[in-house]
């Protein structure tokens, strides 16, 4: 499906929960007040979208959250999800704290791949950065991901005060099959009141280690990221650089909020509330035509272009656990 710009629509990035077993300090490091359970769409309401959304050519899905595995059932739901005519590919991104013990059946359903969120490789700064997880645990989680044969990328942030992390979290990619990808920090409810740095930074300080690194036209994902390689890494490093190199020419997706907001851009509070559509108690056939139409505008009405870099014209005041990282 095209927009108006056109661009082609094929991605719908999907929050189960709002719910997160960490605080990490960008997203939401304190104790937030939940949306109930009733707001939040049920598995079989989320299913009715995807239909919905594979019917317009949306067959590309992304499991987010806050975290997703903290939702009981959402195995089961990937599982579902992969299960259905038509869909290209299913993943999920998750902070790695819960994914150890749901790994075999991930692979058994076939996940077309995970991204493990890892800002640094020091315990205890991982420790302060997410408000008390266990890094311990992540790289377990990691390790045993590829060696299931999972496909892994390795998603950090770039934070001013990780800038001696970067080298250390490149060289995962050395010895693993994983990508890592550094992401710019989005200028996102607390995201605001952090420093963070730019894909040129954080190039500058790889290219001191691996003077080779050289840009790739390889495809390896659904999203954004423009991949680098160098002969010393197995991997691949990769970059999300919304805010210093916009790739909004050529953005495909939508994001879908735990509670049914269907969002066109990430950076506006513009958008089409499914979940009254799908809770309005019409006949079946009706809803389906709603859904179709209502995506349909949120794809019409998707803009050019973001507008990170003018914070006043920013309308989007939500945490990312709100609106799905």
């Amino acid at each position: 499906m095209k927009d108006r710009w056109g661009r082609t629509i094929d991605y719908l990035r999907l929050s189960l929960t709002d719910r997160c077993n960490l605080r990490c300090r960008y997203c939401m490091p304190n104790d937030v007040e939940s949306v109930g359970h009733d707001a939040v769409l049920r598995y079989e309401e989320m299913m009715v979208v995807c239909k919905a959304a594979l019917k317009l050519g949306i067959d590309r899905f992304k499991i987010t959250g806050g975290e997703p595995l903290v939702r009981r059932g959402a195995v089961d739901f990937i599982r579902a999800l992969k299960g259905l005519d038509g869909v290209r590919s299913v993943t999920m991104t998750t902070n790695g704290m819960l994914l150890e013990k749901d790994l075999p059946i991930l692979a058994d359903v076939g996940i077309d791949g995970i991204n493990i969120s890892l800002d640094t490789l020091d315990a205890e700064q991982y420790r302060r950065i997410t408000g008390g997880g266990d890094l311990s645990v992540v790289l377990k989680a990691l390790h045993a991901a590829v060696e299931v044969g999972v496909n892994v990328k390795v998603n950090a942030v770039l934070l001013a005060e990780t800038r001696n992390q970067i080298v250390k979290l490149a060289e995962l990619a050395q010895s693993l099959a994983v990508d890592v990808r550094f992401i710019e920090l989005m200028p996102i409810g607390f995201g605001t009141t952090l420093a963070g740095l730019t894909r040129d930074d954080c190039l500058k300080v790889l290219r001191r280690a691996y003077p080779d690194l050289a840009a790739t036209d390889e495809v390896r994902g659904n999203g954004p990221a423009d991949y680098y390689k160098s002969r010393h890494l197995y991997g691949r490093i990769g970059f999300i650089a919304a805010n210093s190199h916009a790739f909004c020419a050529s953005c495909n997706r939508l994001r879908l909020t735990s509670t049914g907001f269907l969002k066109p851009c990430l950076c506006y509070d513009d958008g089409v509330d499914l979940r009254n559509i799908i809770r309005s108690g019409r006949p079946q056939i009706e809803i389906q035509q709603a859904l179709t139409e209502a995506i349909e505008k949120a794809v019409y009405e998707k803009p050019a272009k973001h507008c990170f870099g003018e914070k006043a014209a920013i309308s989007e005041h939500k945490m990312m656990s709100q609106i799905g990282g």
